[in-house]
């Protein structure tokens, strides 16, 4: 296969068609070495960094064995965390379909188990989940995998990170064999070897890391004083900002306090850090994700297993004590072959922060940013779009169609001020521009949607 092609390969014409509708003709380097043998069935371990186009990957190879007539568990793919879930499951949606009568169900924690059990009851095709919930489901017997035929271990290096490495051996007890498990992960520390190790001896062994070019990223540091530290922030935010910007803190009040701080400056910022309940910790990442809020200020915990595209600037409140955890902050930007910004704060006590990461790059010094010397112009422009919520979400059956159709049947709202559209199980996020949003809830408030009524409010 000369060009990576799609049509290539031995897949299901429905999978086919799929793509090529949703403009995908190409492989990635992961899709192209892997998606042969996963076809095949066999077993593969995939060493791929988050955007390579892995999951793509293995949903194919999900969606290519499965047999829609079979009403049982044949999939089961697991993600450290549930936004990464989310986002997983949606991906596989998209690819199916043209795959008639396909159901796939996540299953996370930060939400009751009623729900999940009911939906349990009337069975699934795949499964996207994470270990602790898959786990309490397996032993309370509302999951059964007797017939399954394909195991993901997606970003394992980051469930082990996370901590998982107890709930993932206890899962995979429940495994049947025959089955074909797939493996990948962005590194391979020792926990994710000893991983490997429960695969087949035929196992497929792909790594496209060495491939993979290194994202352009402009790396900067700028000298502060510890007091003037906020201030600095600000400012470096205002002058060097773009549309969509993030900021590592080292801990949860400090994510608070700079969050706090920017939102007095004028700034549309959200918070993201390890005391979040579940439905805030969604409406943060969807509204940052559409284009509601233009700086996402989070902690390193918390920011674990998150996939956000077009991320302008990285700004650096505090440097990291790990120079790993540097790279994995500044790699937030720089995606798709866009080059990327990272600015650091370093106070004379954090030299030696600095210094670490330095000769832990291997890309000599980072350059010098003066702290600009006139005042701010103002705060970052405001977000184009606005977040409203809505109480209904795919278990009364909405699809984005039916949202969209019911904004656009008033005359001022049309197709083009209407952004992503975020279908949940109970609720649904919509971005409108926001200078409908009056029009916007009141032709959602006031008429029904697909036969419902249904409540919808500013997010936030």
């Amino acid at each position: 296969m000369t060009e990576n092609l799609f049509s290539e390969l031995a897949l299901k014409p429905q999978l086919l068609t799929r793509l090529n509708t949703m403009g995908f003709d190409t492989m990635t380097p992961v899709q192209a070495a892997s998606l042969p043998s996963l076809i095949a069935g066999k077993d593969v371990i995939a060493q791929a960094s988050t955007g390579s186009g892995k999951t793509a990957a293995f949903a194919l190879a999900c969606l290519q064995h499965l047999n829609s007539s079979a009403f049982h568990v044949q999939s089961l793919v697991l993600c450290p965390t549930r936004e990464l879930a989310e986002q997983v499951a949606q991906s596989a949606r998209d690819l199916a379909k043209n795959l008639a009568n396909t159901k796939i169900l996540t299953l996370c924690g930060g939400v009751p188990l009623g729900p999940q059990i009911g939906s349990l009851q009337h069975s699934a095709h795949i499964i996207v989940g994470t270990p602790g919930r898959v786990l309490k489901h397996l032993q309370k017997g509302t999951l059964h995998l007797h017939g399954l035929e394909v195991t993901v271990f997606d970003e394992a290096d980051r469930m082990l990170d996370m901590g998982f490495a107890d709930e993932i051996d206890a899962i995979c007890s429940y495994l049947p064999q025959p089955r074909q498990t797939l493996l990948f992960s962005a590194t391979f520390p020792e926990g994710v070897q000893n991983l490997a190790q429960g695969l087949n001896d035929d196992a497929v062994h792909v790594d496209v890391t060495t491939h993979e070019d290194a994202p352009p990223i402009r790396q900067q540091w700028c000298g502060i004083d510890a007091k003037d530290r906020d201030q600095a922030l600000v400012s470096v935010l205002t002058h060097f900002g773009g549309e969509r910007n993030m900021v590592f803190c080292n801990t949860k009040i400090e994510c608070a306090e700079v969050s706090a701080r920017l939102c007095r400056e004028g700034m549309k910022a959200v918070t993201l850090h390890g005391d979040l309940e579940q439905q805030q910790r969604t409406q943060t990442l969807v509204c940052f994700a559409n284009g509601s809020a233009n700086v996402l200020v989070a902690s390193d915990v918390a920011a674990r297993g998150l996939d956000i595209d077009s991320v302008d600037a990285v700004f650096n409140h505090t440097l990291p004590a790990q120079p790993e955890v540097y790279v994995h902050r500044i790699g937030r930007t720089g995606r798709g072959g866009e080059t990327g910004r990272a600015i650091s704060l370093v106070a004379d006590r954090e030299m030696n922060r600095l210094h670490g990461i330095e000769a832990f790059m291997q890309q000599g010094p980072m350059s010098v940013l003066q702290l600009p010397d006139r005042a701010p112009d103002g705060p970052l422009p405001d977000p184009l779009y606005t977040t409203l919520e809505i109480n209904g979400g795919r278990r009364h059956k909405l699809r984005p169609g039916d949202i969209l159709g019911a904004l656009t049947a008033h005359a001022s709202i049309t197709g083009a001020v209407v952004g992503k559209i975020d279908l949940l199980d109970q609720s649904t996020f919509v971005a409108v521009h926001s200078s409908v949003v009056t029009q916007a809830l009141q032709q959602l408030n006031q008429h029904k949607v697909k036969g419902r009524t249904l409540r919808a409010r500013r997010a936030g």
